[in-house]
């Protein structure tokens, strides 16, 4: 959560009168909150029945898998290869979906005695997608028949090649496909022009699944059973790899996604494989208490596989070899498949040290080579950088400077010196308001190629035309932007008192997972939260905030924080956008909130401004009335003294008015607004009760006089003419 470049916008759409009542009555029939019932709303669940049917998964069945175009075709195409004994190979993507992909295939094929090899491409000797080179070693090895997996939409050349060495090709992907399609035995995307499938949006892994699917209907039905056994069979057998895939790869998880997900939740919670049980212990092992106590078992969400099981699986391929990713889901025992858990771990750790290092070279570069005020989009290139690395520190650019970024590596040049014609890759981040690939069109002409979606995106360039490109992008950034600017925006759900936030409503939110993509986690913004106090956590890696509204209070985590990146202290008033959270300790459960993002408390930033005014004219003489609470009185007095006089004592002497004036209304007799505040300080002062120091722009130092003599209130000077000037006090 780092805080340099732009203030974030929380986008947040307040509902309306008419849809106040339509949320008020869904509520009350549905007997869930109106938090929740807002929620539900907004997602497009507007009536009872919709709302039953979704938190059921009952609105979702799953497709057809001989709606995909070419299915037949490729289930006949792998059946006889299997039949045959034909040798078959899977080639797969080095991320986590191409891995499921890879695993979930092969587990298939072996079961049913097929002949069947995999092989993913090294990243950083051989880059992605299929090559030439090793279809060669295939044809070495009598492969008849490959089968690519999240890879393979645009191996045109590479089809055609197989083909003319008589290897048969079939075409697994869920990639954007560009016309003519490769020349293959069947092409199986529903991305495909003439394909009809309902469901776009499935992750490679998913692809797969309905691949095996229809493989085991086909065979159902010629036993005389129905095509919704095969699917219910391997539902069971590989729900789990589906799901890790679809996560990992930031697909929708709405439709067929969203149940396919909720059935390989439950799978995982429950694994019986035991490479998968070996990651989860490895991933949880942070939670483990003193003296040795085992780790606390995780709950098996979305945000698990993405934060804990997807890093470790995909830093294999971005490292080392993705195969070992792939050989600890295929592991059989606990003993190798622990083994490999540490390994993907250790490497994973790797990755981070390594990923944070270049994100350090990024920031500091920044600062140094780049005037922020008039640069729209960051790019950098260097020898040094990993490019499996790369993507990741990009999206750390962006989010740290509010900014588009490319980060471009040319991976050490091989020659020991940078040549002109030196190809680089790189990986590019945006944010809304400029469509990345839009952008990267612009300047078709200066990339050896690119592609990739509206906020991410990666393209080769020649170093020579670096610069070039840099001043290219900017000036289209400069141009597109209404004022040559673009922003982070984050959407909120609603915005919810302090008071609302309990465990009741977390459990209510939690029916609403799995979340993701087009169903995210429920944001929420909390307005003008006194912080009590903060505590470092992991380190001083992260934060831990106990908040309060005056009536309650509730701990706040931020992650990824620390105490010299946060710029607020103990007795400042925040806003906070969260997640709300159960938080699980000792069979003890408790709502928490999650910080996402935080910014100074707006209404108490009002309130101080008025209040500096109204104190500026009664300084200048005006009347008051003695409701507006300005003249302080003698248990305010005590109580101001008593705060100042603790705060002293541990060593705290130095406040900003603004943290003076949230700490001294924590339990204050009665509400003591700025003027009232004010006017204790001064007359504080000039009875030398305590010292005083005015530092400037709102800073005071104090001073407490631990013997000093007891002193009347009354005599002070400042508070017999303010009492002069109150209109109704008698």
């Amino acid at each position: 959560m780092e805080r340099t470049g732009k203030e974030k916008i929380w986008a947040l759409c307040r509902p309306d009168r008419t849809e106040g009542r339509l949320i008020a009555a869904l509520a009350a029939e549905t007997h869930l909150s109106e938090i929740t019932a807002e929620l539900l709303f907004r997602r497009g669940y507007r009536t009872p029945e919709e709302v039953r049917r979704f938190l059921s998964c009952e609105d979702t069945l799953l497709h057809s898998p001989f709606l995909l175009r070419d299915m037949e075709k490729a289930v006949a195409r792998i059946r006889r290869a299997v039949e045959e004994h034909q040798r078959i190979v899977i080639y797969g993507d080095y991320d986590v979906d191409g891995v499921t992909s890879v695993s979930l295939l092969y587990l298939y094929l072996t079961e049913k005695g097929a002949d069947v090899s995999y092989y993913i491409p090294s990243r950083h000797g051989e880059g992605y997608g299929l090559t030439v080179h090793a279809i060669d070693r295939f044809a070495e090895l009598g492969v008849d028949c490959i089968i690519t997996v999240d890879t393979g939409i645009t191996a045109n050349e590479e089809a055609a090649y197989a083909r003319s060495l008589g290897i048969d090709m079939v075409i697994t992907d869920h990639h954007e496909c560009r016309l003519p399609l490769p020349e293959a035995v069947a092409v199986v995307n529903p991305h495909r022009p003439d394909c009809a499938y309902p469901f776009k949006e499935l992750a490679g892994v998913g692809v797969v699944f309905k691949l095996v699917a229809a493989y085991e209907s086909t065979l159902c039905m010629e036993a005389g059973e129905g095509e919704i056994d095969g699917v219910r069979r391997v539902s069971r057998s590989y729900a789990d790899l589906v799901a890790i895939g679809t996560v990992a790869d930031v697909m929708p998880i709405t439709d067929e996604n969203r149940l396919i997900v909720k059935l390989g939740l439950a799978e995982i919670a429950a694994t019986k494989r035991p490479g998968l049980a070996a990651l989860i212990a490895e991933a949880s092992a942070g939670n483990r208490g003193s003296e040795g106590r085992p780790a606390k078992k995780k709950k098996i969400t979305a945000s698990f596989i993405g934060f804990g099981l997807a890093p470790r699986l995909n830093a294999a391929g971005r490292m080392s070899e993705a195969s070992r990713a792939v050989d600890l889901l295929l592991a059989k025992t606990p003993t190798m498949a622990s083994a490999l858990a540490v390994e993907l771990c250790e490497i994973n750790r790797q990755r981070q040290v390594e990923e944070n290092r270049i994100a350090e070279e990024a920031y500091q570069r920044i600062e140094k080579e780049f005037d922020l005020e008039s640069t729209h989009v960051l790019v950098l290139e260097d020898d040094g950088w990993r490019q499996g690395i790369i993507g990741i520190v990009a999206s750390r650019v962006t989010e740290r400077y509010g900014r588009p970024s490319i980060l471009i590596s040319f991976d050490g040049a091989a020659h020991g010196f940078a040549a002109p014609g030196d190809l680089g890759k790189g990986s590019g981040r945006s944010v809304k308001g400029m469509n990345l690939v839009e952008a990267l069109t612009d300047s078709e002409d200066l990339l050896e190629k690119f592609g990739g979606h509206e906020l991410a995106a990666g393209l080769t360039i020649r170093r020579d035309r670096i610069d070039a490109f840099r001043a290219r992008i900017n000036a289209y950034a400069a141009a597109a932007l209404p004022d040559g600017s673009a922003s982070i925006s984050l959407d909120v759900d609603a915005e919810i008192p302090l008071s609302a936030v309990t465990l009741q409503l977390a459990e209510e939110l939690s029916l609403l997972e799995p979340f993701g993509v087009s169903n995210p986690v429920p944001q929420f913004v909390l307005r003008d939260l006194l912080i009590e106090r903060i505590t470092e956590l992991g380190g001083g890696k992260h934060l831990k905030l106990s908040v309060t509204d005056g009536g309650r209070a509730l701990y706040a985590l931020c992650f990824s924080t620390t105490r010299s990146a946060f710029r607020f202290r103990e007795g400042d008033r925040i806003d906070l956008l969260c997640t709300i959270d159960i938080n699980e300790f000792q069979n003890q459960r408790s709502v928490q909130l999650i910080v996402q993002d935080y910014k100074p408390s707006h209404l108490f930033a009002d309130r101080l401004r008025e209040g500096r005014e109204k104190y500026a004219a009664v300084r200048g003489g005006a009347a008051f009335l003695q409701a507006e609470g300005y003249v302080p009185d003698r248990d305010q007095f005590a109580h101001v003294y008593m705060l100042l006089r603790r705060e002293f004592r541990m060593g705290r002497e130095i406040f900003g008015e603004e943290t003076l004036l949230s700490l001294v209304n924590v339990n204050a007799p009665t509400p003591i607004n700025y003027v009232c505040l004010k006017y204790i300080l001064e007359i504080f002062h000039e009875l030398q009760i305590c010292g005083v120091e005015e530092l400037g722009e709102g800073m005071y130092r104090f001073d407490i006089y631990f013997n000093a003599s007891k002193t009347n209130i009354e005599k002070s000077s400042i508070l017999k003419k303010l009492k002069s000037q109150c209109k109704d006090r008698s």
